[in-house]
């Protein structure tokens, strides 16, 4: 029988896996796949992966952990002051289809807040303070992309992003998993059954990662050759984001003087977008947008898995390695 440690080291391949097992459906029975395109299933598969994540935090060290404002600062500095202009500056590459930039915007705008405590483990950052993090970014993300779409694309956004969807998507990925996980762990503490629960939880990352890929990946990649004019031009922009953002993070994790562990969480943040949960606000759009942004939205989560292989090797290796503890301002 396999270990949860043993699935944990081996995720990664899972992954790969899951991701050629759920291409290969897609493609070659649409049908059967049909009715995973559902993104109220999406949302709630993602959210009991949020629930099994954060059943692994330990609160009571949560104010500690927030506590460290050079992180905080250096993760909000990364992700909503350097990747704007650095997607805005990329986004003049593109098809200027009022779509296609709005795909791009949603995902790339948007910081991971579920699979990138995965790939920051594996690339040997701070998963913890990373994890910590996520409610922070989802919160302000939520806040600040109409801002910045406005700001990208004027009123042509605001005609057709209703907020409604990232709002109720904030409340069940995000406020109800935390109140669940929150929940099972003081009834953990002085009841077997709830220490019981508790352990059984953290099987939930691994397996609940590999079902949301899979969901996300079978439903909708049938939808990419109809637009594969658009997303071959796009692919090259997600490529360079992943290449330059890892180089601009250091550069500011350098100058926040953060140690090499929280440095790499740094790095994993900003070069790691929120596909999986911005999907339901794409699914939201009208019909004659909604198709085409998620299949942009999709060719990021492609994109993005495939780089992430090589950053967990890159990361330690050659932008951050162990040889300095501590990063200095030189």
């Amino acid at each position: 029988m396999i270990s949860r440690e043993k699935l944990e080291q081996n995720q990664i391949w899972l992954y790969v896996m899951i991701l050629v097992l759920a291409a290969g459906l897609g493609l070659f029975a649409p049908k059967l796949m049909l009715a995973l395109d559902n993104h109220i299933l999406i949302s709630v598969v993602i959210a009991v992966l949020m629930y099994g994540m954060f059943t692994q935090i330990p609160f009571v060290s949560i104010k500690e952990s927030f506590g460290n404002r050079r992180f905080l600062l250096a993760i909000l500095t990364a992700n909503y002051i350097a990747v704007p202009i650095v997607v805005w500056l990329l986004s003049h590459f593109l098809p200027q289809q009022a779509p296609v930039l709005l795909g791009v915007y949603l995902v790339l705008l948007t910081p991971c807040i579920d699979y990138v405590i995965v790939f920051t483990h594996l690339g040997r950052g701070n998963e913890k303070l990373m994890l910590l993090s996520t409610p922070v970014l989802f919160v302000t993300q939520m806040l600040l992309l109409p801002v910045y779409l406005w700001i990208f694309m004027g009123n042509k956004a605001s005609e057709v992003v209703n907020p409604g969807p990232f709002i109720e998507a904030f409340l069940i990925i995000i406020v109800l998993p935390l109140l669940l996980a929150i929940g099972t762990q003081l009834f953990s503490k002085n009841n077997r059954s709830g220490q019981v629960l508790l352990d059984a939880s953290a099987w939930i990352p691994v397996p609940l990662m590999a079902l949301t890929l899979f969901i996300v990946v079978a439903s909708q990649i049938g939808k990419l050759s109809a637009y594969w004019d658009l997303l071959i031009k796009v692919v090259p922009i997600y490529i360079a984001f992943m290449f330059i953002m890892p180089f601009i993070s250091r550069f500011i994790v350098k100058w926040l003087r953060l140690d090499v562990r929280s440095g790499r969480a740094v790095i994993f943040s900003a070069g790691t977008r929120n596909s999986l949960v911005v999907l339901p606000l794409a699914l939201a759009l009208p019909e004659n947008w909604s198709t085409l942004v998620a299949a942009i939205i999709v060719t990021q989560t492609i994109v993005e898995l495939a780089g992430e292989l090589i950053y967990v090797r890159i990361v330690p290796n050659l932008i951050l390695r162990d040889n300095n503890a501590k990063l200095t301002s030189e």
